[in-house]
């Protein structure tokens, strides 16, 4: 599939907030329709509907099959990741981007959440830095790059456990990483610039 029907596709895709909830969940794991509508807590009928409606999009793809009370209970995974490139991005109408980063947010702010409650945050390797930056023009789309190469840095290593735990059945840990840049908000003056080091605990 070229670049063009890609970035097409998953606007379409993510025009939803269950679609958008759906390709999200994909992306981490394999799931069937009925196990993704327990775990999002929506109707079997809506989540099946637009499970259908990715696979119609080439965003998901069927994996595998298993026979479940006289029937085939259909498992999915995600083709293609839940990102776009910047230029799909600026041609987004804000609804749609609003929707897009609030679906995002509310997953983290749930993550850290439930990591804070569980004392993950005790843990002696944590990493929690926050910058408060003035950056020019030039300084804001370096800084853009730098995170857009992360993010992919961090989806190598990730596939690099993975193959190493894979052939020598090494332990592994679930994480969270979460990259965020965004303007201050305008409404109140900007705090003074400072940098917090990294806090380990």
């Amino acid at each position: 599939m070229n670049t063009k029907t890609v970035d097409t596709n998953l606007m379409k895709a993510l025009a939803h907030p269950l679609r958008q909830r759906i390709l999200m969940e994909l992306n981490e794991r394999v799931a069937s329709p009925s196990e993704l509508a327990e775990e999002i807590g929506e109707p079997l009928g809506n989540v099946s509907y637009h499970v259908r409606m990715l696979v119609d999009l080439e965003c998901i793809e069927l994996v595998s099959t298993t026979p479940r009370r006289g029937a085939l209970e259909h498992h999915y995974r995600a083709t293609v990741p839940p990102l776009f490139d910047d230029d799909t991005w600026k041609a987004l109408p804000t609804a749609t981007r609003r929707a897009v980063m609030g679906d995002v947010l509310k997953e983290i702010w749930q993550s850290v959440g439930s990591a804070a409650d569980s004392g993950s945050f005790d843990e002696d390797d944590v990493h929690v830095t926050r910058d408060v930056l003035t950056l020019d023009e030039q300084g804001w789309s370096d800084l853009t790059d730098l995170l857009r190469d992360t993010h992919v840095r961090t989806a190598e290593i990730s596939a690099e456990s993975a193959a190493r735990a894979k052939k020598a059945g090494g332990e592994t840990r679930d994480s969270v990483l979460a990259l965020l840049h965004f303007g201050a908000a305008p409404d109140k003056p900007a705090p003074k610039r400072r940098k917090k080091s990294t806090t380990k605990r």
